[in-house]
C-alpha cells in the first residue's frame, strides 16, 4: 500500500493530471487549522537556461466569486541548483481601502469569520462582525451608507487574493483549498492581478493538507527538441 509520502510525490492521474495530493485529501474538508505554518523550499533542478520566473498563488473557490488570481510570490533569479525557501501562513489577515486612498488596519481572518466596514464618527472602520454564513468562507461586508471598497487578503504581509469595487450593502467572500497552484511565466508582477493567459497556462497545483515541510522541486526545460515541459513535485515531506 503506497504511503502518504508516496502518494504526495507524485501527480494524480485523475481529471487534473497536475494535482499533487496527500492520500485521502477527497473526503477532508477545505478549512485548514490555523495551528501552524507550511514551511516550503523550491528547488531549481531543471534545465531551464532562461532564468524564468517561478509564481506561487491560489484561487479563491467562492461561488459568489468572479475568480482573479493575485501572484502571491514571485521567485526570480533562481539558478540552477539553488533554492528559495518560504513560508505558507495558515493564517490571514484582511485589510481594506476606499476610493479616497485610505487603507485600513489589517486584521487576523479565520475561515467562518465576518467582518464589516463601518462608519463611526472618526471615519470608516473595520470590525469582526461575528459569523460568516460558511464555515469555510471568510467574509467582508460594506455597511458604509456611501462608496466602494476593496478586500485583500494577506499571507506573510503579501497579497494572496482581492476583490474590488465592493459597493454599500454587498461583500466579499472568500474561500481556499488548502492548496497552491505554481508555474514558470513572464513579465508578473508580484502583488498584482495575472490575466486568463497566464493562468491558462499554468495548472500544477499542489495540496499542502497535513504537510509540515517539504520541498518543491521543479524540473524539466531546456532547449531544443530534448526540452521537456516543466514540471514541480514535492520530495522530503514531513507530515504535520
Amino acid at each position: 500500500m503506497a504511503t502518504k509520502t508516496d502518494l504526495a510525490a507524485q501527480t494524480n492521474e485523475s481529471e487534473n493530471p497536475s494535482l499533487i495530493v496527500v492520500e485521502g485529501e477527497a473526503e477532508v474538508s477545505p478549512t485548514v487549522s490555523a495551528s501552524s505554518d507550511v514551511k516550503l523550499n523550491f528547488v531549481n533542478h531543471s534545465n531551464d537556461i532562461n532564468n524564468s520566473d517561478v509564481v506561487i498563488f491560489s484561487r479563491n473557490v467562492s461561488t459568489d466569486f468572479d475568480e482573479i488570481a493575485i501572484a502571491w510570490t514571485v521567485i526570480r533569479n533562481c539558478g540552477q541548483g539553488w533554492s528559495h525557501p518560504f513560508v505558507y501562513p495558515m493564517t490571514s489577515q484582511l485589510g481594506c481601502s476606499d476610493a479616497w486612498g485610505n487603507h485600513s488596519p489589517s486584521l487576523t481572518a479565520c475561515p467562518g469569520q465576518r467582518f464589516a466596514m463601518t462608519l463611526d464618527a472618526s471615519g470608516a472602520q473595520l470590525k469582526l462582525q461575528g459569523a460568516a454564513n460558511a464555515p469555510a468562507e471568510i467574509e467582508l461586508l460594506n455597511a458604509l451608507p456611501q462608496g466602494a471598497v476593496n478586500a485583500g487578503v494577506y499571507k506573510d504581509g503579501r497579497l494572496f487574493a482581492l476583490q474590488s469595487g465592493i459597493v454599500p450593502q454587498q461583500k466579499a467572500v472568500f474561500e481556499f483549498k488548502p492548496t497552491i497552484w505554481i508555474g514558470v511565466v513572464s513579465q508578473v508582477v508580484e502583488g498584482q492581478v495575472m490575466n486568463s493567459a497566464i493562468l491558462s497556462d499554468i495548472n500544477t497545483e499542489i495540496s499542502l493538507l497535513g504537510i509540515a515541510s517539504a520541498d518543491i522541486v521543479m524540473t524539466g526545460g531546456g532547449a531544443g527538441p530534448t526540452a521537456q515541459p516543466f514540471q514541480f513535485t514535492l520530495a522530503n515531506i514531513v507530515m504535520a
